[in-house]
């Protein structure tokens, strides 16, 4: 790593708006927003209808400080290869706008004040799972696993599993097996949803030695895999109809919308072996659609009668 790179001084000064906007980015707002988009339906379901509102709010809140202080340690540690990978060169830290030292403090501050935030407005088993999940990225993904082998998305995942955790905590103050089913959906859905991005920006990550799954083996194989964690993943939702007495809405919402995400995945394999154009992309947006609606089923089924 370049030191004294980093050491130099910004040439321009930067003005508060652009400052504020480099902050936001470090934050990754669009990893943060999957996250709670499996936060507040759970807040549903464990509450059977409409959760205190004001609760609501306040585990978002300190959901998105935790969520984005992970994601603020990531790229602090990543920034040797964020400069040389193509899709993440305009991240602040390597255009310039925020300096190591600032996204490090910010950090350590958002993870603070993310801890004693749900601490203080929902509970200490919630804030708990909060650290752990921090802990958990940075620590065992980000410093660990990334670099160093091709099952890194899959355990380092686990830190996007947490949100449906600390949902279902600040509700019940408790844990159930409801709440780690839907852990185990997450889980066994970030593989599908992460491995096509990785076919897509192969020659990025081979570049900086993270052997991604779509590194280190070839399209067929990988979509072979996503086809398996897939399926997984369905079925894996489907348990949660008779563990948590799921009703119409949910049930339907998840056979649909899984036979759609097997179908998209299947296709991605065929292409793959085909040797023809995959479009890994259209499976890695396909699945977020598929969790955005069978999260979204999770917060509308407790409301309705059937």
């Amino acid at each position: 790593m370049d030191v004294a790179a980093e050491s130099r001084p910004i040439p321009a000064r930067i003005g508060f708006r652009r400052k504020f906007a480099a902050y936001v980015a470090l934050t990754k707002p669009r990893v943060m927003e999957l996250l709670l988009v499996t936060t507040i339906p759970v807040m549903f379901l464990a509450a059977g209808g409409v959760p205190n509102l004001w609760l609501v709010v306040a585990t978002v809140i300190g959901g998105a400080m935790s969520a984005g202080s992970a994601a603020a340690f990531n790229c602090y540690i990543d920034r040797d290869i964020d400069k040389i990978m193509a899709r993440t060169k305009k991240r602040p830290l390597v255009t310039g706008e925020l300096t190591p030292r600032e996204a490090l403090v910010f950090s350590w501050t958002l993870a603070v004040v993310s801890t004693v935030w749900l601490y203080l407005t929902t509970n200490w088993l919630a804030a708990a799972l909060s650290v752990t999940a921090i802990l958990f990225y940075v620590l065992i993904y980000t410093l660990w696993l990334k670099r160093r082998t091709q099952q890194n998305i899959i355990w380092g995942g686990i830190a996007g599993c947490f949100p449906v955790l600390i949902g279902w905590a600040a509700v019940t103050e408790s844990l159930s097996w409801t709440p780690f089913i839907l852990f185990g959906v997450v889980f066994l859905w970030t593989p599908p949803h992460y491995w096509p991005l990785s076919m897509r920006y192969r020659d990025d990550y081979k570049s900086v030695g993270v052997p991604m799954l779509g590194v280190t083996r070839g399209r067929a194989a990988v979509g072979l895999q996503v086809i398996l964690y897939a399926w997984a993943t369905v079925a894996c939702s489907l348990l949660l109809i008779p563990v948590a007495h799921m009703g119409l809405v949910y049930t339907l919402t998840a056979l649909a919308a899984g036979v759609w995400f097997v179908y998209e995945t299947h296709r991605l394999y065929s292409l793959a072996i085909r040797h023809e154009n995959p479009s890994p992309m259209r499976v890695f947006h396909g699945s977020i659609t598929y969790l955005s609606l069978l999260f979204v089923a999770i917060a509308v089924d407790p409301l309705l009668p059937f």
